[in-house]
């Protein structure tokens, strides 16, 4: 089954509250999602796999670690999930970035995959699909299934608030996948909002409305 984390680290909680605040304007915003999802970043890459290699101090010679195993391949979800790229990409520069963009269906309300970008090694990456918001979970659902049937067979999904619904969707969906996120809210209303939530993660990162 899927392990679901909530991280609790005191900087990641900080700013999460600004980011809520309705006041918080776009500049901020922006910024603030980017510092979030490095902090993010850095606990999701915990369990990476090291080798040892020998390198020449200025001093003598010495064995250190470097990452092995795996690349590493972040997909955004569109539009909102773009927010969170620069964030990680501070941390990890050598990762190759995908885009996988999904619209709801007016009748059926079902994402229906518009376009999908993902690099061209992908059994060989560790992917981390982002986006800021996990309400219904049908995008990530969909996002999820869309790497899956071009070959990905390791994935992460990480958001910065999720609703319980949407967690439980995608645990039954994809028992395979962990999710990693910074505030588990209480509910969603009935317009499909995380309560209390941010509100509209693309509108507030790209100042539309």
């Amino acid at each position: 089954m899927a392990k679901v984390y909530v991280f609790d680290h005191p900087l990641i909680q900080h700013k999460l509250t600004y980011i809520r605040d309705k006041h918080t304007g776009t500049k901020e915003f922006r910024e603030l999602v980017e510092e979030v999802a490095t902090l993010m970043a850095f606990e999701i890459t915990r369990d990476l796999p090291l080798e040892e290699v020998e390198i020449e101090t200025p001093v003598s010679r010495a064995k250190a670690k470097v990452i092995a195993g795996k690349k590493l391949g972040v997909i955004p979800i569109l539009r909102a999930g773009i927010g969170m790229v620069d964030g990680i990409l501070k941390l990890i520069p050598a990762a190759k970035v995908g885009h996988v963009g999904l619209y709801r269906d007016p009748e059926t309300l079902q994402p229906v995959e518009y376009y999908v970008k993902l690099p061209s090694d992908v059994e060989e990456r560790d992917f981390i699909i982002v986006d800021p918001m996990l309400a219904t979970g049908g995008s990530a659902v969909a996002a999820i299934e869309a790497l899956k049937k071009r070959g990905a067979k390791s994935i992460k999904f990480m958001c910065l608030i999720a609703a319980p619904e949407g967690v439980k969707a995608v645990e039954t969906a994809h028992p395979d996948v962990d999710i990693y996120i910074a505030a588990l809210d209480e509910r969603l209303n009935d317009h499909g909002y995380i309560v209390p939530g941010l509100g509209d993660a693309g509108d507030r990162l790209f100042g539309t409305k």
